[in-house]
């Protein structure tokens, strides 16, 4: 079993691109660590489409429609930094973009301990300015 997040999944100094490019980004680097399958991608676009995955302090967790948690082959989280921000339209400008793959109930235990460290902002600076993946884990502290 895989750590919910580890090197790989972290992304640092991404330019600047679409959010759909974004969130097809993250979703695929959950798809190369082998935590979703490829369709579990369409539901993350399917999602924003419906309802911004933008929640305020320039983050975004781009998570998939329920239907697709069956692409789910176990939970784990993809980050990647934006130091010149996604725009999640209507102002929002995103400088951490956080792509979320949780089976059934570990899904809300990894979305509220995301949540808990971006709801202070200084969290989100260091995230935002943090050089190595390992200091983006250590400031994340997602774990199950």
């Amino acid at each position: 079993m895989m750590p919910v997040i580890q090197v790989s999944n972290v992304l640092l100094n991404v330019p600047s691109e679409p959010k759909t490019d974004a969130i097809v980004r993250v979703g695929r680097k959950l798809v190369e660590n082998g935590y979703v399958e490829e369709p579990y991608i369409d539901g993350m676009l399917l999602r924003e489409a419906s309802i911004t995955t933008y929640i305020g302090n320039q983050v975004a967790i781009p998570h998939s429609m329920p239907e697709y948690a069956k692409y789910i082959r176990q939970s784990g989280i993809v980050v990647a930094q934006y130091p010149a921000g996604v725009d999640f339209g209507e102002g929002n400008i995103a400088k951490i973009v956080i792509g979320i793959a949780g089976r059934g109930e570990e899904h809300m235990e990894v979305l509220s301990q995301i949540a808990a460290v971006c709801m202070e902002e200084e969290n989100v600076e260091r995230l935002a300015q943090a050089q190595t993946p390992d200091d983006v884990i250590a400031l994340l502290g997602v774990s199950l």
